[in-house]
């Protein structure tokens, strides 16, 4: 009777080792990833520095239309 429930014991502080292992490993990766996006953030260089360049382009583009939007009003055209 004691050896079943010491091989169940055995079994489950096993298991048990393993998840926290597991979860700890994916806490440092999940860390080690913040780490590498804010210093990202403080070079001037970086992967998604296009993007910035698109976005800058549509704004100005929605600027664009928008002044188009007014100076039709202005000059009393229904749009």
């Amino acid at each position: 009777m004691f050896e079943p429930i010491m091989t169940i014991a055995v079994a489950s502080l096993i298991g048990l080792t393993i998840v926290v292992l597991a979860a700890l490993r994916g806490w440092q990766d999940y860390l080690a990833l913040k780490r590498r996006e804010l210093e990202g953030e403080n070079s001037a260089q970086g992967p998604d520095t296009g993007s910035r360049i698109g976005a800058a382009r549509i704004e100005i583009s929605d600027l664009k239309e928008r002044i188009r939007k007014l100076e039709a009003i202005a000059n009393g055209v229904d749009l």
